[in-house]
This record gives C-alpha cells, structure tokens and sequence, in this order.
C-alpha cells in the first residue's frame, strides 16, 4: 500500500491535546480529516515515545551526497567506458571518500 503524505506537526499536536481532553480517535478523525489509523498510529507515536516530532529513522546514511551522485551519472553518460577507480578519484577531488564497489552500486 503507498504511503501518504504525512500530517504537520501542528495537526499532530492538535490530535494529541484533543485525545488528552477525552476525546476517541473516530471524533478525532471526523474533527480534522486524516483517517482513524493515522490518529491512532500518532497517539500511539506519542504514548511510547512522548513526542510527535519525526525521529530519525534506522540504517547508516549514505556517504555519497544527492550532488555527487549526479555528478557520478553526468560522468558516466559522458564516458560510459569510466572505470570506478576512475569514478572514485573524481569523487576524491570534491572530497568524498568512498570505496569503488559502493560506486558500482
């Protein structure tokens, strides 16, 4: 199932100061518009967590950033026969370390 767009912080907050008036989540939902699950799921959010900020989510981040990937496929459209030890020096000089088999990827 795709994913919706995510509510405003302002909105989630709203949700939360209104369920801490004795509100349920089926007059939530009818108050504001996003559907039952979505009020549950951040009340659930806030309960375990005592916030509704997005946190970060799991996993390493990428070391190569959006620019130097476009720049990487700019590179290999203009010479398709480049080599990734080639890629990995070009990527050196805007100082970006990073290994070839990540560039392969």
């Amino acid at each position: 199932m795709p994913q919706s767009k995510e509510i405003p912080e302002q909105m989630r907050n709203k949700v939360i100061d209104i369920y801490q008036s004795g509100k349920g989540y089926k007059a939530i939902s009818r108050a504001f518009g996003p559907q039952r699950t979505t009020v549950r799921a951040n009340i659930h959010k806030w309960r375990k967590h005592g916030t509704v900020v997005n946190l970060p989510r799991s996993g390493r981040r990428t070391k190569i950033t959006p620019r130097a990937h476009r720049r990487l496929i700019q590179e290999v459209i203009k010479k398709p026969r480049k080599t990734s030890n080639d890629l990995q020096g070009s990527l050196a000089s805007v100082k970006v370390s990073v290994h070839d088999s990540t560039i392969r990827k």
